[in-house]
């Protein structure tokens, strides 16, 4: 059974689960969670994933917030300790973003980060 989180990894703001949700209710994805999570890769040399996922892991960690589930597995969840997930839109980007207190720097697109 995967943990669930009292003390939050994650905090995620209400545009970015109002709309998690709103995709989720569309797609008609019930059931479903948002996996976030981190891969190597992008100019930085980490980047960011997220997608829809009903397979949940016995050590992934579920953040449930505003209604909707947010899966992040173990080895993400080392990088992603204390982030803010968001939804923006702008003139410059449209789209989740996530602010992480561990990157030392991001790429100028800011799709990708070092540690």
């Amino acid at each position: 059974m995967a943990q669930s989180q009292n003390t939050q990894i994650l905090t995620i703001t209400d545009e970015a689960a109002e709309k998690a949700q709103r995709i989720k209710d569309e797609k008609d994805l019930h059931g479903y969670g948002v996996r976030i999570y981190v891969q190597q890769g992008g100019c930085s040399g980490y980047s960011y994933g997220m997608q829809f996922d009903d397979d949940v892991s016995d050590d992934d960690i579920v953040v449930s917030d505003k209604g909707v589930e947010f899966i992040v597995d173990e080895h993400s969840a080392e990088y992603l300790e204390g982030s803010e997930v968001d939804y923006v839109e702008s003139l410059q980007s449209t789209g989740f973003d996530i602010t992480n207190p561990n990157a030392e720097s991001t790429c100028g697109c800011g799709e990708s980060f070092k540690v």
